[in-house]
């Protein structure tokens, strides 16, 4: 109750002149359209560290990302940023992510990291794994620095997945599972642009099977893929109870 209040009652941030003139050049860029092709466009995908798992009171730490283009990962398309910490996250947080006290409190302002991930963005499709908790504190900071509600098209593979290789669903379900089934290295585990990088790499294993497997090829496709694995995942669980 204490962190919601405060939340609720802080100081709002306030965007200089040149910072609200880079929100609206990014706000007039025309959307990508989910119609193409996955092959044929360009989507960025993300991952983020944050100061715990509480979707309604941690905060943002870091943000990564990597564009894939035509279906190739594009590793000069990156992007990686620390935001400026008002309080340094505990030890043990510390020790998962590696971002140290110093690097939290001189990371980039809020407000400007935020607005420079929009920029690289721009208004491309974003894809993840366990889309819930990235799109969640990705929305609460850009709500909280930039005073806009974020609303972009997003991609879970935490469904894709299972949908496209129904024998593995059961036991594999983390991103680390996932991985290490197709000989995905990672060795930078919680480092957020190494781990968008291996959740791309697991996005081309999906894009080579939902061509096989289900004859599908554009971006729409593939979120009406997510759709239906949800509606099943629905089910059986109502089953289970």
């Amino acid at each position: 109750m204490r962190n919601w209040l405060a939340s609720l009652f802080e100081k709002k941030s306030r965007l200089t002149d040149q910072q609200r003139a880079r929100l609206n050049a990014w706000k007039a860029i025309t959307p990508s359209a989910l119609s193409a092709p996955i092959n044929e466009m360009r989507c960025v995908i993300v991952d983020v560290e944050t100061s715990g798992l509480n979707l309604m009171k941690d905060r943002l730490i870091s943000i990564g990302a990597i564009a894939m283009v035509n279906g190739k990962i594009a590793m000069g398309d990156s992007f990686y940023v620390v935001l400026q910490q008002p309080v340094v996250s505990n030890k043990e947080n510390i020790l998962l992510h590696g971002i140290g006290g110093s690097a939290q409190k001189e990371g980039v302002p809020a407000i400007d990291a935020l607005l420079s991930f929009l920029e690289y963005l721009g208004k491309d499709p974003l894809v993840a794994f366990h889309v819930v908790f990235d799109q969640t504190m990705i929305r609460r900071a850009i709500s909280q620095y930039l005073h806009f509600s974020f609303k972009r098209s997003w991609l879970d593979l935490a469904y894709i997945m299972p949908a496209l290789y129904t024998e593995l669903a059961n036991r594999l379900r983390t991103l680390d599972d996932w991985n290490g089934h197709f000989d995905i290295g990672n060795d930078a585990r919680h480092n957020a642009l190494s781990d968008a990088i291996v959740t791309a790499q697991l996005l081309q294993v999906a894009i080579i099977q939902a061509s096989k497997k289900k004859k599908i090829s554009k971006f729409s496709e593939y979120v009406d893929l997510e759709k239906s694995q949800r509606w099943l995942n629905s089910q059986s669980s109502y089953k289970v109870h």
